[in-house]
């Protein structure tokens, strides 16, 4: 007798399908997310940092070429004047004194302005001022005064800024010494006949640091000026 039970059917292995896994969206994490915020700050705080010393570096090499820019020409300056004093005397003195007064902190010299700032002779005062700036004042020399002008109102220019002090030095012999006699540094000039054989000019600026001395030589015999000139005594008679 026949065998009338059914066969399961054939069955197909690519019907059985594993179960599926819940999808992950992208996108990141919070400490993903953390981390990358903490290196943005880092990168922005590094450049911030670049970009703030390389302007500060700029501005101390802009002001440092200002610097050296200003003692340059002060110094031209007084290097060209001081060295071409005019041997200005007192007319209606009877021993002609010389229009020259130095002391440590104040020198005060006849010197003609040069062309370009308009020229003429006048009678120079420079000093360092109050507020940190090296002054140079300057008044027309009355030929018939009987004394050193005062600089009283007169017309002044700062030759350079950030100065905390000026201090001038006089090389030279004493009143009436003769040539012999060995020449010396001193704080202050007291011969109103001759004017010192060397000048030295040091300034030291607010911030500690000093210009290289400046010394000059006027290039002026005693005797001029004068219409006689006494060599034993050395004075103008």
């Amino acid at each position: 007798m026949a065998d009338t039970s059914e066969t399961p059917a054939s069955l197909d292995v690519a019907d059985f399908k594993p179960p599926a896994r819940p999808r992950r969206h992208a996108g990141f994490t919070l400490i993903e997310l953390t981390v990358a915020l903490v290196l943005v700050a880092l990168i922005g705080s590094v450049l911030y940092g670049s970009l703030s010393l390389a302007g500060d570096s700029w501005n101390r090499g802009e002001a440092k070429v200002q610097r050296v820019s200003e003692m340059r020409s002060t110094e031209d300056f007084l290097r060209r004047t001081l060295t071409s004093q005019h041997p200005l005397r007192f007319q209606k003195v009877v021993d002609k004194p010389l229009y020259f007064l130095g002391t440590r902190e104040e020198l005060s010299y006849a010197a003609a302005l040069p062309d370009r700032a308009g020229g003429g002779m006048y009678y120079f005062k420079l000093t360092a001022s109050g507020d940190g700036r090296l002054m140079l004042a300057r008044v027309i020399p009355d030929y018939a005064a009987l004394a050193l002008p005062s600089f009283d109102g007169a017309d002044s220019t700062a030759l350079a800024s950030g100065v905390a002090s000026v201090r001038f030095g006089y090389f030279g012999r004493d009143p009436g010494a003769l040539d012999a006699e060995a020449p010396t540094w001193r704080d202050r000039w007291d011969d109103p006949q001759r004017l010192p054989d060397l000048i030295s000019v040091d300034v030291t600026l607010a911030n500690g640091s000093v210009w290289p001395t400046l010394v000059v030589e006027p290039r002026i015999a005693p005797e001029v000026g004068c219409a006689t000139w006494t060599p034993a005594q050395r004075r103008c008679l």
